[in-house]
């Protein structure tokens, strides 16, 4: 029986993974689970799987939890904050900590699982974009696998089952071209908010939904590739894939090309990465290619999504400088979230503070250095932005 620890455990992420938790109950035990602020749902789940110890972010809502499994016997031990965070992360006898929390905020909790020898299921490429330069060093010093969790990079995780050293030669990231594929680049000058939320084909949260809106998902993805796959920069393509049945592709020295293909669900990929070395029967839908009749391709349009440039430009600058481009985008998508910038001011935004923090790149950054990058790079978004341009819907 594995024991598990889930950062995040109330998004979606999480309650996927603790929905593989309850389908196969004779394989995980559950020992932390860390949430954000929706309480009615984390006390449901802290009853159902009963961990030893959970965090929640706010301090002030801890007497609201502790109302809500008041009758838990035994109770959990609850800490709260970043510091709370953390501490669950690296706690106790878990194997293996899925990490759900959405952006930056991953990194440090990623950080103490690694340093308390924890193996990491990794559904948080934010930790790795920001993180990469202090992350691999760390996995090799602890002895610690990074799984990845996320579809594509499990994708390429599974076609490289078997590979031997040195065959990759090149990685295709399959894009699904999000809420304004088949848009015209002209009307996305009046994009709204509930427009960017409208995936066609995966439910997800708000923030990588937009994302995946601008393509800047594709962008970040790449960069993880580099770190996850060690392939440079020009061996790492993005293609759109409109029905996002292939979730990535590989090309070996010999021009084979390796794919991994299923329904668009994020329980395959964070089974893979729970279940790894084995594979698991599970009483999901099987795969028909005969009922999706056709699977499409085309070249991604850069004018109609600069994010995937800045994301390449970013990742080949280096150093903090994806940490950069990862903190100014959390920050852009959430005042456009807000509905104080429009669409268009996300990579506007981004682009003006990278060019800013250029001649200030550090090559090889220290821990301290990425999150004081980080809140360069935010503080910067704030003031670059204008309140006057209030997006009206």
């Amino acid at each position: 029986m594995k024991q598990i620890t889930i950062l995040g455990a109330t998004g979606s992420i999480g309650t996927q993974t603790l929905e593989i938790v309850t389908q196969y109950p004779e394989k995980f035990r559950v020992v932390g689970l860390t949430a954000g602020r929706n309480i009615p749902l984390f006390a449901q789940q802290i009853r159902q799987f009963q961990p030893e110890i959970v965090a929640i972010q706010d301090e002030d809502l801890i007497p609201e939890l502790r109302l809500a499994i008041s009758e838990m016997q035994p109770q959990p031990e609850i800490l709260v904050g970043a510091e709370g965070i953390a501490t669950v992360a690296g706690y106790g006898n878990a194997e293996i900590v899925v990490t759900g929390i959405v952006g930056c905020a991953g990194l440090l909790p990623t950080i103490a699982a690694i340093r308390a020898g924890k193996n990491i299921a990794l559904a948080n490429k934010e930790t790795l974009i920001a993180g990469g330069p202090v992350i691999l060093p760390l996995l090799s010093k602890y002895g610690v696998k990074l799984l990845p969790a996320d579809s594509e990079h499990s994708a390429i995780f599974q076609c490289l089952q078997g590979v031997p050293a040195g065959g990759l030669k090149r990685i295709i990231l399959t894009a699904s071209g999000g809420a304004f594929r088949d848009w015209p680049v002209e009307q996305m000058a009046n994009v709204t908010v509930a427009d960017a939320l409208k995936h066609p084909n995966w439910s997800m949260g708000q923030k990588i939904t937009i994302d995946s809106a601008t393509l800047m998902n594709k962008g970040l993805e790449v960069i993880e590739a580099h770190y996850l796959f060690g392939l440079d920069y020009d061996h790492i393509n993005i293609v759109i894939h409109p029905q996002s049945i292939i979730h990535s592709l590989i090309e070996l020295q010999d021009t084979s090309v390796l794919a991994q293909l299923g329904w668009p669900d994020m329980r395959l990929p964070l089974l893979y990465s729970l279940s790894w070395p084995e594979r698991w029967p599970t009483p999901w839908k099987s795969l028909d290619l005969v009922s999706i009749g056709s699977l499409t391709f085309r070249e991604p349009d850069h004018h109609k999504y600069p994010c995937m440039n800045l994301a390449y430009a970013a990742g080949r600058a280096g150093g903090a400088m994806p940490a950069v481009l990862n903190a100014a985008n959390e920050q852009a998508v959430s005042l456009f979230l807000a509905e104080k910038i429009t669409f268009a001011d996300i990579p506007r935004l981004i682009e003006s503070t990278c060019a800013h923090y250029d001649s200030m790149n550090c090559a090889n950054p220290e821990l301290d250095q990425i999150l004081a990058a980080d809140r360069w790079a935010r503080e910067m978004v704030l003031a670059s932005y204008a309140p006057s341009r209030v997006l009206v819907v």
